[in-house]
């Protein structure tokens, strides 16, 4: 009879469990806690927290957050064998259960940590139905997560009134710091609140909460929990509680993230959160100098080379500043990049070998298929090198470049660096894209600037701290051109040098570019250097240009500011050149490799295997008579009477600049007028009109058609065509004006070499 009452109560059990087995498969228990979202800096503090989709401050907080001070305290207070139960006491449970029926009345729920977090995520009415429900549901926590995750749901869950949850916030919005550093005494005060949230609320009812934090203190001395003294530091320790706000630090970055990880409870960010609040200073201050210029607004971005971790993300001067935008994210604003793509222009011409720093390139006016750019300051400097051309930003000669590499290959190269505006807009891109003429980023002209300093390897940027695999780069330019331009870019006798800078000890060891947008609406200036890469922009939201405004001027004084705090004596030294970078002799006057007229020879850097070995050719040998007043062609060279003299070989555009300018060179004499070859090579070239043009006229008024066009140094006269009728005989750089047949036009001229060019228009009336 006795085993077979054993046998009952084993199979009863047995019973049990399976039919517990059976509920847990068919009603699992998997939490889905909404927590608010929190963003960190570098260090895992957190910097800025967000509500919860409830409006909830639940802020998820790690188990490697609660300390054994914190771990020890509240379980001796809530549940002292929580290690030992299976998610139930079933000795407090009958010791509550009698006293509820002897008293008649609840007098004790007996609940356990893990009882009360099944409570917690699935509230209910307290009834003895519902606690039954709460006990399966506690022996389910139990049997599917262990007690550091038990011990941290609770943590995490547990009320502080109002809209406060979790040791995590309580700790925040009530002391302003995390768990970990809380004392005994705080972390007394908070085990407690939950017990009576109303009565016993931080901030208004401090004093009922540090009698009850003294009288448990004292209870943990009784018990022998903790030591005397450390119970008399804690009693001693007063309480300085009141409700704080939530941390809301480096807004526009951790807005941004939130957003791109809606789902994680924890975002670490990359932000170095000291040097973000000194730079947001910087820039706060900068702009509030430079109001009364009607100047309101700034941006930068700090990342580091080696990491491309963003150090630091102002997206404006001001965020809580509703007047001038503040709450737009500058960093990403789509604005015009003024001259500051001009090193990728050049790094690409680099690497096809079609430029070197020397190369002499022709900065005069100039008519590119009717677009004629001008330099920033209305001034042409007529034959400029090529280092030259990019340290003082000038315009005519990046438009010629462009052109001989084709706005395409610009395009795939931004294309490649992640320039989304530019990519929408390639259809529509021509040669004006190098002066501004297109949309970029913040974001993505730091991004291309680090990759000069990373020797032309494109690099995402990183915003969280997380560890992102593939991230050795992709080789945008050669790490030869990436030197030739950092050389370049280093130069401080240029132009956009800010007021007051040169020659002090100001002046940080960078690398630089500026750039002003067309009206003066955009100003830019990004550095960098071994370890860091500085964005920075300035200007306003609204787009109303200043004046004043300049990327030399404006922008990079705070670029300079920013370094100087930043890294201003930087241990990682400076760039060296490259294996296949290496010196060479060079014609002063073109940056070619020397010919027998080059006298004078200076040093250029050049790429192995890549640069043009091209003779110079700055001047040419000439047949004249013995006074210098005919020139001949081996067609009518004489057996003798005549010498060989060198003149200037000079371009068209440049001869056209000379006479324009009224500078004096020296010019070939006539052509033998006896001589009846006919010439091919160096036909005039017509700069007005343009093309495949359309033009229009008045009626009652009409207009005159200006021509005119380059020649080469040796002619002395060109004639004009009109539908192959003889319009007007002029000198080359004579500008002449005709009034067009309507209809589709011919225009023609011919030099007195015989060499033509033709052009067709359409001429329309209004």
């Amino acid at each position: 009879m006795k085993n077979i009452k054993i046998r009952k109560g084993i199979l009863f059990i047995l019973a049990v469990i399976l039919l517990f087995f059976i509920a847990d498969f068919i009603f699992p228990f998997r939490p889905e806690i909404r927590y608010a979202t929190q963003v960190t800096d570098d260090k895992g503090r957190v910097i800025h927290a967000f509500l919860s989709n409830d409006d909830k401050w639940r802020l998820y907080a790690d188990i490697s957050e609660i300390t054994p001070l914190l771990r020890k305290t509240l379980i001796y207070k809530e549940d002292q064998y929580f290690y030992y139960h299976p998610g139930v006491n079933l000795l407090a449970v009958v010791r509550a259960a009698a006293r509820n029926v002897f008293t008649g009345r609840r007098t004790s729920g007996a609940s356990t940590i893990t009882m009360q977090v099944a409570r917690l995520l699935e509230p209910r009415p307290r009834t003895y139905f519902n606690k039954v429900l709460e006990i399966f549901r506690a022996v389910q926590l139990e049997m599917h997560y262990s007690k550091a995750e038990i011990l941290q749901f609770y943590l995490n869950l547990v009320p502080y009134g109002g809209n406060i949850e979790g040791i995590k916030a309580a700790s925040l919005l009530y002391f302003g710091k995390p768990p970990q550093l809380l004392s005994l005494a705080e972390i007394t005060a908070l085990t407690i609140v939950p017990n009576r949230p109303s009565s016993l609320r931080p901030g208004t009812r401090n004093e009922a909460l540090k009698t009850a934090r003294n009288e448990w203190l004292k209870r943990f001395e009784e018990d022998k929990i903790f030591d005397r003294n450390t119970i008399r530091d804690a009693l001693n320790e007063p309480l300085l509680v009141k409700r704080l706000h939530a941390p809301k630090q480096a807004p526009h970055l951790t807005i941004r993230l939130k957003h791109e990880f809606s789902d994680q409870p924890v975002i670490q960010s990359a932000l170095k959160i000291q040097l973000q609040n000194q730079i947001e200073e910087q820039v706060k201050n900068f702009i509030n100098r430079r109001k009364v210029m009607n100047i309101h607004n700034a941006a930068v971005l700090v990342v580091n080379n080696e990491t491309m971790q963003v150090e630091a993300y102002v997206g404006s001067a001001d965020f809580n500043n509703p007047y001038d935008g503040g709450q737009v994210d500058g960093i990403r604003a789509v604005r015009s990049p003024g001259s500051t793509l001009k090193p990728l222009l050049y790094a690409t011409a680099f690497d096809r070998g079609i430029i070197t720093p020397k190369t002499v390139l022709n900065d005069v006016p100039e008519n590119f298929s009717g677009y004629e750019p001008e330099n920033f300051d209305l001034h042409f400097n007529g034959p400029v090198t090529t280092e030259f051309a990019l340290a003082n930003s000038l315009n005519i000669p990046a438009v010629k470049v462009l052109k001989e590499i084709q706005t395409s290959s610009l395009i795939e190269k931004l294309r490649k660096a992640g320039f989304k505006t530019v990519d929408k807009q390639a259809k529509d891109l021509g040669l004006s894209m190098i002066l501004g003429g297109c949309g970029v980023t913040l974001e993505e002209m730091t991004r291309l600037f680090a990759a000069f300093a990373n020797e032309g390897k494109l690099r995402n940027l990183r915003y969280t701290a997380q560890t992102v695999p593939g991230q050795n780069g992709t080789a945008l330019i050669s790490a030869d051109a990436s030197f030739l331009i950092t050389g370049i870019l280093t130069q401080i006798t240029r132009p956009d040098l800010p007021i007051n800078f040169d020659n002090t000890y100001h002046l940080p060891k960078i690398a630089w570019k500026t750039g002003t947008s067309y009206g003066k609406r955009d100003a830019w200036s990004i550095g960098y250097n071994r370890r860091y890469t500085v964005g920075v922009w300035v200007g306003n939201f609204s787009g109303e240009g200043v004046p004043e405004l300049s990327g030399a001027n404006t922008a990079t004084p705070l670029l300079f500011s920013i370094f100087n705090s930043l890294d201003y004596n930087s241990p990682k030294g400076w760039y060296k050149p490259t294996e296949k970078v290496s010196l060479r002799k060079v014609c002063a006057v073109s940056g070619d490799v020397p010919s027998e007229f080059c006298t004078n020879q200076i040093l250029d850097y050049h790429i192995a295997g890549v640069s043009a070995y091209k003779k110079c050719q700055h001047l040419r040998w000439v047949f004249t008579d013995p006074s210098g007043k005919i020139s001949y062609c081996t067609y009518c060279l004489p057996e003798n009477g005549f010498e060989k003299r060198t003149y200037a070989n000079l371009a068209p555009e440049l001869i056209a600049f000379n006479e324009m300018q009224k500078i004096p060179y020296q010019k070939i004499p006539p052509h033998n007028p006896a001589c009846e070859r006919v010439f091919h090579e160096g036909a005039p070239l017509i700069v007005s009109p343009n093309e495949g043009s359309e033009y229009y006229i008045r009626k009652e008024e009409p207009q005159q058609l200006q021509l005119a066009c380059h020649t080469a140094n040796d002619v002395q006269e060109v004639f004009w065509y009109v539908n192959d009728k003889l319009s007007k005989r002029a000198a080359p750089h004579e500008g002449i004006f005709i009034n067009p047949p309507l209809g589709r036009v011919k225009i023609s001229c011919s030099d007195d070499k015989g060499r033509n060019s033709d052009v067709w228009i359409v001429v329309k009336r209004m």
